[in-house]
């Protein structure tokens, strides 16, 4: 694996730099042919670098977090049911050279080149005359994201070669260094947890204001509760070791601790304020959400080009000059519960209508799906509504024409999360709106999960009632549609439904299924669909529906939606491929979903191996390593 750490300082800081995504106040200008001596002789320097580092491994909007570059480039929405897309991992081809980011060329963007970064900068930091306590938080820092740069191999591989100090550059002995061996599955999550630790130790509750974004004691404490809870899952725990479980949830509970007490919480309510809202705020952060955060902002000048991105343009329709992309499917529609909190059709209070798949559903519905008739505010225009209804454009009912003049959802729907509804046509490409990697809704839910595992069962319920009190569902009996006495894994499970509702289309859904071990049994064999919503060919008034509806379509949906669907979409059968040229549910997959059971540990690429032969395979995939050990 030498070309992994073949890599001279001064080159790794100018390609960090070259790398570099400009994220606000963490990018202070640019670093050039500096000496490691000179870099750390000064704080500022060394700040430059520091800046570089946070740029080179902050998750972005791409690819939802954007961490695993394999994940990333197949988007990580269409491994689950909130997305279509056929893929390598959907459709079970992927073999030991499909997952590549354990690397093996010298390029300082792969994981080990971000770790050779980091381990220069903990190295030579600790020969700076820098005064200590700045020394401690720059260290903290930077072991953070070594934590989170091995916790991203960890998922996929399991055990991977620990580098703790930069290795030789060159000669003989760079040679022999470069060639490691594994570690355990079990040392390497002891060193991601050591590391974070010693971060949690020195990194303040807050940052000044100019350095909102810049990870905090409670975010690290956060993410040790993320790594612990996945060391504790199925995935790396198929003895069901309750001492993982206990640690899960006593590093989420210390994360609730430190965060409530530097003014992190729930946002007081689940809509798209809780994405446009950032910064700091008084004596905490003005969105108390935010536990981590990659900040971008609306700056469309010719000499800035990386600290916006394209979240809102990709996910509005074509016709407002949106890519039309992340198209919900009809299997996360139904997913959502009714206002009362209980399952569609499991709901006497409010009784489930496919037809009228929109009325009493949780709140986090209309933040979350865009659909036919919905108002949806765009571009400034706070009436806007979405139609995406097809039309018969000949007298014999044949040949159909769809309402959306540039491009029609693939699904039906759209994903409406987290879209800035402010954000003009002109500054589309330029969205400011922040990536959250770890909301304070992820630490309650963390924390309820383990607590489930280990029989704190009212721990779990009260997480639980908290977060779907903040969305809006109705409390009835105080359960807020949560069903009683549940205990165990069956508790559990109830938490992993509502971090399929409460983190739709943020990335989360996929890690979930797989370190529960859960993809085969929720997704395999399934197709997903999507919904072709058809205008009825009869007349209205004399005229025919296509004008009537198209000429007072919104003033109709404003005074009831569910009318205009009962008398001109009412007849859309809910049975896939009834109706033949109707309205009607479509599969989305030409072929069903086939996870591999060794995908929850992807092979290990033969390039790499032959790039570092002491590298053994995984057990799953013919080799003699075991990632469970």
């Amino acid at each position: 694996m030498k070309k992994l750490y073949n890599i001279s300082f001064a080159v790794l800081v100018i390609s960090a730099l070259l790398y570099s995504s400009c994220k606000k106040v963490l990018d202070k200008g640019p670093l050039t042919t500096y000496t490691g001596q000179l870099v750390f002789s000064d704080s500022t320097l060394a700040v430059e670098y520091l800046n570089s580092i946070y740029s080179n491994n902050l998750p972005t909007w791409a690819g939802n977090g954007g961490a695993n570059s394999t994940i990333a480039s197949a988007s990580v929405g269409t491994l689950t049911e909130e997305n279509q897309g056929s893929n390598i991992f959907v459709l079970g081809t992927v073999v030991s050279s499909s997952v590549t980011d354990i690397g093996t060329g010298n390029n300082a963007t792969n994981n080990y080149g971000k770790i050779r970064a980091l381990n220069d900068f903990i190295s030579n930091l600790a020969s700076s005359p820098i005064a200590m306590g700045t020394k401690n938080r720059f260290k903290a820092q930077a072991l953070f994201w070594r934590a989170y740069r091995y916790f991203d191999l960890v998922r996929l591989y399991g055990g991977v070669p620990l580098v703790l100090t930069p290795l030789p550059v060159v000669g003989t002995a760079a040679k022999q260094a470069a060639l490691l061996p594994r570690n355990t599955t079990t040392q390497t999550f002891n060193q991601i947890v050591n590391d974070l630790d010693t971060a949690i130790m020195y990194l303040p509750g807050n940052w000044p204001a100019i350095d909102y974004g810049r990870i905090t004691k409670g975010a690290a404490q956060a993410f040790l509760g993320r790594v612990l809870l996945t060391w504790a899952s199925p995935q790396f725990n198929p003895t069901n070791d309750m001492s993982r479980w206990q640690a899960a949830y006593q590093a989420n509970t210390d994360a609730i601790a430190t965060l409530s007490s530097h003014g992190y919480g729930l946002y007081p309510k689940e809509d798209v304020t809780m994405w446009t809202t950032e910064g700091p705020g008084g004596s905490g952060p003005a969105n108390p959400e935010a536990v981590m955060v990659t900040e971008f902002n609306t700056d469309n000048s010719s000499s800035n080009t990386e600290d916006n991105n394209t979240y809102t343009a990709s996910n509005i329709p074509k016709a407002l000059g949106g890519g039309g992309a992340n198209n919900p499917t009809w299997d996360e529609v139904q997913a959502f519960p009714m206002l009362d909190g209980k399952a569609p059709g499991a709901s006497t209070k409010y009784p489930y209508d496919p037809v009228h798949f929109f009325d009493n559903r949780d709140p986090r519905f209309n933040q979350t799906i865009a659909y036919n008739g919905c108002l949806w505010p765009l571009e400034g225009n706070a009436t806007n509504r979405l139609w995406t209804y097809y039309y018969f454009t000949n007298s014999s009912n044949t040949a159909t024409k769809t309402t959306e003049p540039v491009g029609a959802s693939s699904s039906g729907f759209y994903c409406r999360k987290a879209v800035d509804p402010a954000i003009s046509a002109t500054n589309l490409p330029y969205s400011g709106t922040d990536w959250q990697e770890i909301r304070y809704a992820e630490v309650i839910l963390n924390q309820a999960e383990a607590a489930a595992m280990i029989g704190n069962s009212s721990t779990a319920y009260t997480d639980l009632i908290a977060i779907r009190n903040r969305a809006g569902i109705e409390a009835g009996d105080g359960m807020y549609g949560l069903t009683p006495g549940l205990t165990g894994t069956d508790l559990a499970m109830a938490v992993l439904f509502e971090r399929q509702i409460e983190f739709a289309y943020e990335g989360k859904r996929y890690w979930d299924l797989r370190r529960w071990k859960l993809l085969e049994s929720t997704l395999n064999g399934k197709k997903r669909q999507g919904v072709t919503f058809l205008l009825q060919p009869s007349t209205t008034s004399g005229q025919a529906n296509t004008d009537y509806l198209l000429n007072n379509r919104d003033a109709m949906a404003q005074a009831s939606l569910d009318n205009v669907y009962t008398n001109y979409f009412s007849y859309v059968p809910m049975t896939v491929g009834v109706g033949s040229t109707l309205g009607e549910l479509k599969y989305l997959d030409s072929q069903a979903i086939t996870y591999q059971p060794a995908d929850y540990f992807f092979g290990i690429p033969l390039a790499t191996i032959q790039n570092d032969p002491n590298i053994q395979q995984n057990n799953t995939w013919g080799g003699s390593f075991d990632p469970l050990k």
